[in-house]
């Protein structure tokens, strides 16, 4: 958990949307990320600079994401998340031939062990070591992409996040941006393995459960915010 000590996640609106044919759920969150940066961005960074807006437009099975600090700070994050199928398209995003030449392809393999930190490392949520007693899944060997791709019965995605940072601050530009994306792959590594580790809580979830548990979720997070303690990965575990 991230939330704790005036940090983490704050949940400002989840609501349904539908626009140009397209239906899903709008959430508009706040990351406030005082100690999860180096020291010396918080001793540089304005009041409020370290607070990320995060947009999200949820339609299954597209998610479009936006995330912002105050454009004054000279700050901006903008990530794109798809899912297709096991065929794995590297230029999904449609990105013009010059941005691409930029673009680092990064694969993560939640049941790779070697991906993971040591002290991020949690044997109740290793995708090679759990086994799903709802649905039979698992445990994730070396070779379970190709053994996926053989089930007809086993529901899968494919996800692609494209992860776009622009630091403007000079003379720390390169050093901020690469730190910046070196976390966001550990999170997004250490997100998924939890996500296949947690199947049997929310496998049989309908979207009433899934809405009603949104708000329990966010009223928590409200008080954990206020009253608990700072915890969570900060930029001194990296």
């Amino acid at each position: 958990n991230e939330t704790g000590g005036g940090e983490g996640v704050e949940v400002l609106v989840n609501e349904p949307y539908e626009r140009d044919g397209e239906r899903g759920q709008y959430t508009h969150k706040i990351y406030h990320l005082q100690s999860k940066v180096p020291a010396f961005v918080r001793m540089l960074a304005p009041e409020g600079a370290l607070n990320i807006h995060e947009k999200a437009w949820n339609a299954y099975p597209y998610c479009r994401t936006g995330e912002c600090l105050r454009k004054d700070s000279g700050f901006c994050l903008f990530g794109f998340w798809g899912s297709l199928s096991l065929v794995v398209s590297l230029q999904v995003h449609k990105l013009e031939p010059e941005v691409w030449k930029s673009v680092e392809a990064i694969y993560i393999d939640i049941a790779d062990r070697s991906q993971v930190l040591p002290k991020d490392y949690k044997a109740e949520e290793d995708p090679a070591r759990f086994k799903s007693v709802k649905t039979g899944r698992g445990p994730l060997g070396p070779n379970w992409k190709k053994d996926l791709g053989k089930q007809s019965d086993c529901p899968y995605m494919c996800a692609y996040k494209l992860v776009t940072v622009k630091f403007k601050w000079w003379g720390l530009q390169n050093k901020v941006e690469n730190f910046i994306q070196k976390q966001e792959k550990r999170l997004f590594t250490n997100f998924h393995r939890q996500l296949f580790c947690w199947l049997d809580k929310w496998v049989d979830l309908t979207m009433e459960d899934i809405r009603r548990m949104e708000e329990e979720t966010k009223r928590q997070l409200d008080e954990m915010r206020e009253k608990d303690p700072v915890k969570g990965m900060s930029a001194a575990d990296d």
